[in-house]
């Protein structure tokens, strides 16, 4: 807390390079590690910031989600669910140890879109920790105890008390 938060990029789900240089000090930035695509969980936190996303996009925030899973992963994720966020592909987990987020061996969910089973594999498993990066590029706020269903509304009362700071 209070530290600059580190310089990354990383792979977004269309392919393109995501780097927080272009990011970070333009909006308040929420960056939210998660472990994998079509999972419970995962599913029900990113739901819950597409539900929120104009509330937090009108507070000055822009969220980025974080997981081990491939950029091809994440595009068919994000279709899947309307996330209206970009999702970055860190499949070796080397973003989320710049943020001293816990990082696990990958492994695969198999889920069926428009009938066709997939078997979706993903290079690690990133632990659920979601951070804020104020505007100045420090971070403002870390959760290492995320629930899930609950982060973006938690994220969004953060944000609150930072513009009130």
């Amino acid at each position: 807390m209070g530290d600059k938060a580190p310089v990354f990029e990383a792979q977004d789900e269309q392919g393109k390079t995501w780097k927080s240089t272009d990011h970070v000090g333009k909006k308040i930035i929420v960056v939210y590690f998660y472990p994998a695509d079509f999972t419970g969980g995962c599913t029900k936190q990113a739901c819950g910031f597409r539900d929120d996303l104009q509330k937090l996009v009108d507070a000055g925030v822009e969220v980025v989600g974080v997981s081990g899973d491939s950029a091809k992963t994440h595009a068919l994720f994000k279709k899947h669910h309307k996330l209206g966020f970009t999702l970055l592909a860190d499949e070796k987990g080397e973003v989320a140890k710049k943020f001293g987020v816990p990082v696990n061996k990958g492994g695969a969910v198999n889920f069926s879109i428009d009938g066709e089973k997939l078997k979706l594999e993903r290079g690690v498993t990133i632990s659920r920790w979601t951070y804020v990066i104020d505007q100045k590029g420090n971070v403002a706020y870390k959760d290492t105890k995320v629930n899930a269903a609950e982060d973006s509304k938690k994220i969004l009362d953060e944000v609150n008390k930072l513009k009130t700071k």
